[in-house]
Order: structure tokens, then C-alpha cells, then sequence
């Protein structure tokens, strides 16, 4: 019976207060005549009266002034003194009718010692309603809603458990933290525990979530914990970051799942701003690929930064209608007087491309228009070196012979001694801009290399989600193989501040933390879907992770570095590679005669020709595909 008071009608609750209300005036009334007469009152029927009237004015006068819209678990100061003024009005009303009526057996005082009774029961019948529901909650949460742990005892952690009180959709245990100073202290009568208990707390005080309210803490300091949660059968959630956080105020609404970006390791790269304007701000740029996953993030970023007008190049209809209608509701958003210009074209197109620049006259190029998956190009190695190759050599000469200033081309890891013709096209087109460079005396052609981006289309992250999402299992193609790994804001801002560095024939590479190993990434992801690994230490798992073997082409590890000793830059985080290069004359026949048979399909001569131009690619290696 007690846990039905939670659910009933907000009308039957009303009703029962005011019945509760009419029974404590009649108290209230009787305690005031023993009290003022020195004896336990029975009353007459003239004093009857008093008890007729003393309900008969309160109840009004509580219901204009709110009091029943209030609820009770959440009543507070301000309830108590709507109460006290609502019966102080009753007190004068009372004593009004007292001094009027003048009955016989009625003492005066009456209107004052009744109210003054009256306002104590109402008080205390508050706050006994208010602890009573509170307890019943607090009861029903240990049963059915989520027992969660707090893990930080900071601002954020005690901002936490306050949203948490109000929106009754978690049911606080505790605090956690692994600063021996806040252990053991209290926090709103709410303990704080030790990190290194926190497996027992899990197992013995049926603990159901664990909240991160870490937002200040480095990715690796975060990854540290939700490695040491990882045993434990509790749900993760955590708080955004302090930007994020900048109003001050925390809601359950703030509460979100772990992402894949929460479990890097390594805290991402800040941008700095005057790179980040330097090629862009009242300028007119170009993107190619605009409508891929690094190119539309490039295309975020530069219009931010307030350019003159983004020409937005992809090949892809719908790719290019999706960036700009995108692009000009963030323009609208943020009152940015951005011209966007959409712009079919591919860069196999020399001359469309050459017609583009002659028009608009581009200050900056942003190249990420490129074949990027492994398996697709080595199936296909004249359309990778054709698109790849050929298609940046074709936007680097338009923009050379039309004044572009700036050419960047978004590069990869896999460019660096490749054993997939993918990677070898990427170092055949870096080395094409290396030797248009050393020529160039107006355009200033720079390459940023880096690694495995969280989310673009290439990438391995969209593969598992999509698997989790058909029940697995998850394929690995070895237990050992590592990849670099960066988010895709992070890839576009490199991408700006390294170009704006820029000299000539620059290799840009981004100090990306240490590699991670794929299967940790899939065991990570399945434990943010909330599920568990199925191997033979848990056979009963949801989700199976499958070796296939390394698909052809594909390595272990992949490198960023050809030389070595990379040049520190003004960005802590980007360095300068040293890598050596073709000049014009030695390389053109080489391109010519790799132009030829990349347009016949000719296999063999592709990959005859970028051994003798690509360092650590072998002409000899097998194709594996299957046809």
C-alpha cells in the first residue's frame, strides 16, 4: 500500500492533503481550547462553532495561495513560508471573526493559539510527507531504476548528484574517487569512497551504472578508468567536456554515452587560431572532395573562419548537395556571410578543373579527393592511380598556372613504405607535388600525412558499429595489427594549421600518441554498446571478435616517418618529415608512362612502375583478391 502513494493521481493526492489539512484544524483547535482552559477540552455547542469555522477558512485561503500545487518531496524554504503566510492571513481572519461574534465560552486568544498550533502540525505534517515519499522513492529506486555510482568528487561530480535528485531517474549509492584527501569525507550526507573498492561496492551494493563526472581529466586519465571498469558488469556513462559544461549547471540530460573518441588515450590536438585563419579568413578556397568525410569536416572548419567564398568540388551529387545544404545552415546559425558555391566535377577532368580556377580564382586548395580504401583500390589499380595520382597532379597544375597561393593535399599514414597500391598511389602523388614544388615560383604545395580517422568512411569504426548492430561477429584481420588513430576535427584542423605552414614542398605529420591495437578497439566498442565479449573465458557472451588474416596488401603496423629526424614546427603537435624526392625531370617519364598503363588496366606495369618510384613497394607482391 505504502509504494501506491507514488503512483497515485496527482487529484487524489490533493484531495488527501486537504482531508489532512481539515483533520489538523480540528486538532489544532482542540489543542488550543485544552491549552488555553488548563484542561482536556470538551467542547460545547457554541464552541463547536470554532470548529466548523477554523477548517472553513483555512482551506480557501490555502488553495488561493498555491499551497496544494506544491509537491511534497520537493517542498523547501520557500513552501514553509508560503505556509506561514497563508495562515497568518487565516490568523486574522480567525481573530476578526473572534472579536466580532464575541461568544460566550470563546476566549479571544483563541485566534492566535489556534493558528500558531495549526501552523506547527501543518509544518511537521510537510515534512514528515516530505521524508516519508522521499523514503518510499528511495525505496522503489533500490528496486527498479539505476544504481549508480559517481566516479569524481569534484565541482562537476556534486553538480551531478544534485541534477540527479531532482530528475528521479537515478538512484544515488555513492561517491568514487582516487584522491586520498576526498576519501571518506561526505558529500549532501553522501559518502565518498575509495577507487580501489570500487569492484566490491559494484558486487556487494548491486551498483548498475558508473558515472564519469571527469571532465577536465585527460583522455588517458579517462582511459584508465574505464579500462579498470572493464571487468565489471556496469553501465559507463559520462559528462561532456567543460567547454561543453560552460554554463555551470549540470542535467541528467548532460549525461551521455561513451564514445569511441572517449577511449583514445590521447588528448586532442588545439587548434591554434591564427593558423587556423591564416589560408581561409576574406579568402576565397577550394575544397575537392568536399563531400567526403574529411573534406566536408575541412569545409566545417573554413567556414568558421569567416573566408570570402568555399567552393565546394565533389563528384557525388548527393554528397555535395548534403555539405551545402549543411554548410548554409551552419552559415545561417552562426550570421556568417559566407558565399558557398557548390561545384560538380571530378578531378579526372583537367580541363574542368582549369576552367573552375580560371573563374573563381581560389586563393587556397584543400586536395582530399582520393580513393582511400585498401581492398577497393588493389581491386581496381588503374582507377586508384588515375584518381589518385593523376587526379591531384591535375588540380595541382590548375591551380599552379591560375595563381592558387596555397595547395594542400590531404595525405595517409599508408603513403609511408606501402605494401597496398592504395599507399603507393598517396607517395606517388606526394611525390608529384615534391617536384611541382621545387619548380613552383607562386604556389606553395604542402602534404599533410595522417592516420586511421575515427569515422570517415574508410575507417574500421563504421564496419563494427555496423556488425554490432547485425549481432556480430566483429572481424579483426590479425590479433596484432595497430593503427594510428585521430578524430575527424582533429584531421581537418592539422589539415589547416600545417598548410598554413607551409614553405614548399612541406610533409606535414601529426605526433599521434601511440598506435592502437584494432582488437582492443572492438572489444572497446562492444563494451560501449553494453555487451560483452564472447571468448573462451566467456562463452556466454554477446558479441564474437573473428580473425580473418590480413587482406592483401594490408601491414601490421603502419609508420608516418619515410627518414628520420622530423622538424619540430610552431605547433607542438605537427612535425616536418625529411623526405627525399624525384625532381621534375627525373620523375615526368615515369608519370607518363604509369598514365598509360593505368588507363589500359595494366596491372603488372602499375606496379612496376611504383616500385621504381615508391620506397618499400614491391612489384613482386600478391594480389590475393578474389575475382
Amino acid at each position: 500500500m505504502s509504494l501506491e502513494v507514488l503512483s497515485w493521481s496527482r487529484g487524489r493526492k490533493r484531495l488527501t492533503v486537504i482531508v489532512s489539512d481539515v483533520l489538523l484544524s480540528l486538532v489544532a483547535t482542540w489543542i488550543a481550547f485544552s491549552l488555553r482552559l488548563d484542561t482536556l477540552h470538551v467542547p460545547s455547542l457554541i464552541q463547536a462553532r470554532i470548529y466548523l469555522i477554523a477548517p472553513l477558512l483555512a482551506i480557501p485561503i490555502f488553495v488561493r495561495l498555491g499551497l496544494y500545487r506544491a509537491i511534497f518531496r520537493y517542498t523547501g524554504q520557500a513552501a514553509l513560508v508560503a505556509t506561514a503566510k497563508a495562515i497568518g492571513i487565516y490568523a486574522l481572519l480567525l481573530s476578526l471573526v473572534l472579536f466580532g461574534t464575541q461568544w460566550e465560552m470563546v476566549p479571544r486568544s483563541l485566534g492566535l493559539l489556534q493558528p500558531l498550533v495549526f501552523l506547527i502540525l501543518v509544518g511537521a505534517s510537510r515534512a514528515f510527507a516530505r521524508f516519508w515519499l522521499a523514503g518510499l522513492e528511495k525505496y522503489s529506486d533500490a528496486g527498479h531504476s539505476k544504481r549508480l555510482l559517481i566516479f569524481g568528487a569534484g565541482t562537476a561530480g556534486v553538480q551531478t548528484a544534485v541534477a540527479m535528485a531532482v530528475s528521479r531517474q537515478f538512484h544515488l549509492v555513492g561517491f568514487v574517487d582516487d584522491d586520498p584527501a576526498k576519501v571518506g569525507r561526505s558529500i549532501n550526507g553522501v559518502l565518498v569512497g575509495s577507487a580501489q573498492d570500487l569492484a566490491r561496492r559494484v558486487k556487494d551494493e548491486y551498483i548498475t551504472g558508473v558515472l564519469l563526472a571527469m571532465p577536465s581529466a585527460s583522455r588517458q586519465r579517462r582511459l584508465a578508468v574505464v579500462q579498470s571498469l572493464k571487468s565489471l558488469p556496469v553501465h559507463v556513462q559520462t559528462l561532456p567536456s567543460l567547454h561543453d559544461l560552460a554554463t555551470g549547471r549540470v542535467t541528467v540530460q548532460d549525461f551521455r554515452e561513451l564514445d569511441i573518441e572517449d577511449l583514445l588515450g590521447r588528448d586532442p590536438v588545439p587548434p591554434q587560431p591564427d593558423l587556423m585563419a591564416a589560408d581561409t579568413r576574406d579568402k576565397v578556397v577550394m575544397v575537392t572532395g568536399a563531400g567526403g568525410s574529411i573534406g566536408s569536416e575541412l569545409c566545417r572548419c573554413i567556414v568558421l573562419q569567416r573566408p570570402k567564398r568555399v567552393l565546394l568540388v565533389d563528384h557525388s551529387e548527393y554528397g555535395l548537395y548534403r555539405i551545402h545544404q549543411e554548410l548554409d545552415a551552419l552559415c545561417r546559425e552562426h550570421a556568417l556571410e559566407v558565399v558557398l558555391t557548390p561545384l560538380l566535377a571530378s578531378v579526372n577532368h583537367a580541363e574542368r578543373l582549369r576552367a573552375l580556377c580560371a573563374s573563381y580564382r581560389p586563393h587556397t586548395v584543400y586536395h582530399a579527393a582520393a580513393y582511400k580504401h585498401v581492398p577497393l583500390v588493389e581491386s581496381n589499380p588503374g582507377e586508384g592511380v588515375l584518381n589518385n595520382v593523376f587526379g591531384t597532379l591535375n588540380m595541382a597544375m590548375a591551380a599552379r598556372d591560375y595563381g592558387v597561393q596555397r595547395f594542400v593535399l590531404v595525405s595517409t599514414d599508408k603513403a609511408v613504405r606501402p605494401t597496398n597500391i592504395m599507399g603507393a598511389t598517396k607517395r606517388m602523388a606526394e611525390l608529384a607535388l615534391q617536384a611541382l614544388a621545387a619548380q613552383s615560383q607562386t604556389t606553395l604545395f604542402s602534404m599533410v600525412r595522417f592516420g586511421n580517422v575515427l569515422g570517415s568512411s574508410g575507417s574500421v569504426v563504421p564496419l563494427f558499429r555496423q556488425q554490432l548492430a547485425s549481432g556480430g561477429p566483429l572481424t579483426v584481420t590479425h590479433p596484432d595489427v595497430t593503427r594510428y588513430f585521430m578524430t575527424i576535427p582533429e584531421a581537418a584542423q592539422l589539415v589547416l594549421q600545417a598548410g598554413a605552414m607551409g614553405q614548399g614542398g612541406d610533409v606535414f605529420v601529426l605526433d599521434m600518441g601511440e598506435p592502437v591495437k584494432i582488437v582492443d578497439l572492438a572489444e572497446r566498442m562492444v563494451q560501449l554498446s553494453r555487451l560483452s565479449v564472447r571468448d573462451q573465458a566467456n562463452p556466454q557472451g554477446d558479441i564474437e571478435i573473428v580473425f580473418t588474416g590480413l587482406r592483401p596488401g594490408e601491414k601490421l603496423f603502419e609508420e608516418l616517418l619515410i627518414g628520420d629526424h622530423p622538424q619540430p614546427t610552431q605547433h607542438p603537435r605537427i612535425l616536418k618529415a625529411q623526405e627525399d624526392y624525384l625532381p621534375w625531370q627525373a620523375l615526368e617519364p615515369y608519370l607518363l608512362a604509369l598514365q598509360v598503363a593505368a588507363q589500359a588496366n595494366d596491372e603488372a606495369h602499375i606496379r612496376s612502375i611504383l616500385a621504381q618510384c615508391v620506397q618499400g613497394f614491391s612489384a613482386s607482391q600478391v594480389n590475393n583478391r578474389h575475382d
